[in-house]
């Protein structure tokens, strides 16, 4: 029995999926995903909202590996640590937002095929 699923319902539960990582400072945002998962029945969906928790985890984890360091430079050399490692934190910035936008472009131009982002740890 095949079972057929509305495209309009995969992008939108898909680009919610992935777009909410833009809103990762808070702590809630990974719940759009995993709402998303637990109340889709569509594979695709289903898919794609897995992939956003394991990217929201990589990105909490990334984060903190490199920002507490940062933090802790900038607090002892009176903020001139965060000066210098800007960059850092700005290449890292582009990455976070730039593969997301990459996810909601691919959600939107492929719906049937799940989006995978490159370089992350899947926990899940």
């Amino acid at each position: 029995m095949q079972s057929t699923f509305d495209s309009g319902k995969r992008k939108l539960l898909s680009c919610l999926s992935h777009a909410a990582i833009f809103f990762s400072t808070t702590f809630l945002s990974i719940g759009a995903p995993i709402a998303v998962y637990f109340l889709s029945d569509d594979p695709v969906v289903k898919q794609n909202a897995k992939e956003s928790i394991n990217f929201h985890l990589n990105v909490w984890f990334w984060g903190t590996v490199i920002g507490v360091p940062i933090a802790v430079l900038s607090f002892i050399t009176f903020g001139l640590g965060g000066v210098l490692f800007f960059p850092v934190i700005a290449l890292g910035f582009l990455i976070h937002w730039g593969l997301t936008v990459v996810a909601l472009l691919h959600c939107l131009s492929k719906p049937d095929e799940p989006y995978r982002y490159p370089f992350i740890f899947r926990l899940f």
